[in-house]
């Protein structure tokens, strides 16, 4: 590519008109402008691209960029996008959601979205709260979290979306902090590259309802392991995850679910034959 390709689009190019309405602080501010380096550093055509999501603050990503985009509803962004990339696999889709969205209502969709392994990605900002209906505990809350709608805490297990997508068969996994935008536009860039269903963790911290979340910047550390191709050895390496290790744990190497119906040619009249009585 030469350098007059890659500078015909820019960042800026990516962006919509409209201004996000985030609270002042949000994570999801750098997630997008990750977002859009991503899509500049690939030089991907907007109408080439797609962004899905559900319901949630992190859901109105699909507003903001300059593509096609479907706002769906609560938990149902990757049955959406699934059908997308089956019915134009030359689309670049991408879905975008909360740990509200994607791991409580969406959850059975999350699992087999990873199974299903079609060629798209999944970017989920995860504050470990329901932050657009006013601070209750999510599927990825500490149990022991107290707050004016959880007093005492869940005390529920947490959900650990990387073993879940590890299990269920993703094909590339990654977990990233949204305060480093350069390292979260590159792995975003490798994920979208990457054949197969590829999901990416971005701890994104809400400042209104878990203000103690501003502490992220200081306890996220990059991994100290190489990332591998081998399932068990990126299972073994989440037995001592510790919430915090960012980068790309697992880059899988098996094949994308393909769907054509080129080779499909229907005869109206030979289908009414076989409903005649």
């Amino acid at each position: 590519m030469n350098e007059l390709a890659l500078n015909k689009f820019k960042a800026s190019d990516y962006k919509s008109s409209l201004k996000p309405v985030w609270c002042p602080g949000c994570g999801d501010y750098h997630v997008l402008l990750s977002i859009t380096q991503a899509l500049t550093k690939l030089q991907l055509k907007p109408e080439n691209t797609a962004v899905i999501s559900g319901i949630g603050c992190s859901s109105r990503i699909p507003a903001y960029t300059n593509s096609y985009g479907f706002h769906t509803i609560h938990g149902r962004g990757l049955a959406v996008a699934t059908g997308v990339k089956v019915a134009r696999p030359e689309l670049t889709v991408i879905a975008a959601g909360g740990d509200g969205d994607g791991f409580s209502i969406g959850g059975n969709h999350f699992l087999h979205a990873c199974r299903r392994n079609t060629d798209m990605t999944y970017i989920v900002m995860d504050n470990e709260v329901y932050g657009m209906t006013k601070g209750q505990p999510s599927p990825t809350t500490d149990p022991s979290w107290d707050s004016a709608l959880s007093p005492g805490g869940t005390g529920l297990s947490p959900f650990h979306p990387l073993v879940i997508a590890l299990a269920s068969g993703a094909n590339f996994i990654a977990r990233t902090f949204s305060g480093d935008v350069k390292r979260t536009a590159s792995i975003i860039a490798d994920a979208i590259e990457h054949p197969g269903f590829s999901f990416v963790q971005i701890l994104s911290p809400c400042v209104t309802f878990r203000p103690d979340q501003k502490v992220w910047k200081k306890q996220v550390h990059k991994a100290m392991v190489e990332e591998t191709d081998d399932p068990a050895r990126a299972a073994r390496r989440l037995m001592s995850d510790d919430g915090f290790n960012t980068g790309i744990l697992y880059r899988g190497i098996r094949k994308p679910y393909r769907f054509s119906c080129e080779d499909e040619k229907g005869d109206i009249t030979e289908i009414q034959k076989q409903f005649e009585v």
